[in-house]
């Protein structure tokens, strides 16, 4: 769900205008207007309307409902899992089943102390504050979050020396949302104060076909059962990148004046994006071919990432985890291992695993 559980498309087919009744969840027509779907109309509003991750959506049925019938904010909650997978929509979505309001803020921007306190002190009683990238917060502010989520308060150093004094700022009890993807990022003491950490997983390609067909009806274009498979199964398990497959898919329709995505239209504007039969995309295909041409010896992660020309960072929290689970690569105490199969999904001749010397060029043509 970018959180994209629900499906991520913006726009409409060629023969379909915006109807604003869509975004409070009817069924989209044909109205006079400019289009006016935003990704954040499309995500769900609610606990029934988020597709997948049926473990956690009951977790927190139950943790809500029961911190409902007692009339107290809900335990401080961590939503942790790759990115595109729905945290920024759950915390949404815990704000909306509690009727409270939401302020969301990210890590990188708690700079200083100073603006959590502002951000603290504006909060009211029951309200819900999402902290997007929270391992990104720095430690100096991350400490005063500690007392803040036990016990309501922030206690401020005033002057210095001999003069020096604390002084606690008392808020109203409020339910920290936390997202990240990096989880072990996180320093003990704060992750200990969560009442309840939730992973999401990528999703299995019925709930991504679930997920574009509830954006496309939305978005009133026609989307074939046969385009939603071929575009989930080349998703990464990731709504958001479903959703824009789906836009570029729309996109494509839109300019060849059909009315429906259906498997042939869904391929070929996969194919125009660089998104093979395999799900992979160019960089996955560069660094595969990288590999191989180390095969059978492993490349260092600064090794690969200068030669595909992407960072460390991205290269291992973007593209490996996909390439990982699909078996293609491997992790060594050494560096990555390209498999057979990665070998084969990139055309190159299995035997270098043996021989030592792949049979390509480092790119595709």
């Amino acid at each position: 769900m970018s959180d994209a559980s629900a499906g991520g498309a913006d726009r409409r087919g060629a023969d379909h205008v915006f109807d604003p009744r869509a975004l409070e969840g009817a069924e989209s027509a044909p109205v006079d207007g400019p289009e006016r779907v935003t990704e954040i109309g499309l995500r769900p509003s609610s606990l029934d309307e988020f597709v997948g991750q049926d473990g956690v959506v009951e977790n927190l049925r139950t943790h809500l409902g029961a911190a409902k019938g007692r009339g107290e904010p809900p335990d401080h909650l961590l939503f942790c899992g790759p990115p595109g997978l729905g945290k920024t929509s759950l915390a949404r979505i815990v704000a909306e089943e509690l009727g409270s309001e939401l302020h969301s803020t990210s890590g990188p921007a708690l700079d200083k102390p100073k603006d959590l306190l502002g951000l603290l002190t504006s909060l009211k009683h029951g309200d819900v504050f999402f902290i997007d990238e929270i391992h990104r917060i720095p430690i100096g502010v991350e400490e005063y979050l500690y007392t803040a989520m036990e016990d309501f308060r922030v206690e401020m150093t005033l002057d210095s020396g001999p003069h020096a004094r604390v002084l606690p700022i008392f808020v109203e009890p409020f339910t920290l949302v936390g997202a990240t993807t990096r989880e072990g990022l996180l320093t003990g003491p704060f992750r200990s104060r969560f009442g309840l950490v939730q992973r999401l997983s990528p999703y299995p390609s019925t709930d991504l076909e679930r997920i574009l067909d509830r954006a496309a009806r939305i978005l009133g274009v026609g989307l074939d059962p046969e385009g939603a498979r071929l575009l989930a199964e080349r998703s990464r398990g990731t709504p958001r990148i479903a959703g824009r497959f789906l836009k570029r898919a729309r996109d494509w329709a839109q300019m060849k004046g059909a009315s429906h995505i259906d498997e042939a239209l869904a391929s070929k504007a996969l194919a125009q994006m660089g998104v093979d039969e395999r799900g992979l995309e160019e960089m996955d295909r560069r660094i595969l071919h990288c590999l191989a041409d180390h095969a059978p010896r492993p490349a260092a992660l600064k090794t690969l990432a200068a030669v595909v020309g992407e960072t460390e960072d991205t290269i291992e929290d973007v593209f490996e985890p996909h390439l990982l689970r699909c078996g293609y690569v491997q992790k060594t105490p050494r560096g990555r291992v390209v498999t057979t199969a990665g070998l084969e999904a990139v055309g190159r001749d299995a035997r270098a695993l043996q021989d030592g010397a792949g049979t390509a060029p480092l790119f595709d043509a």
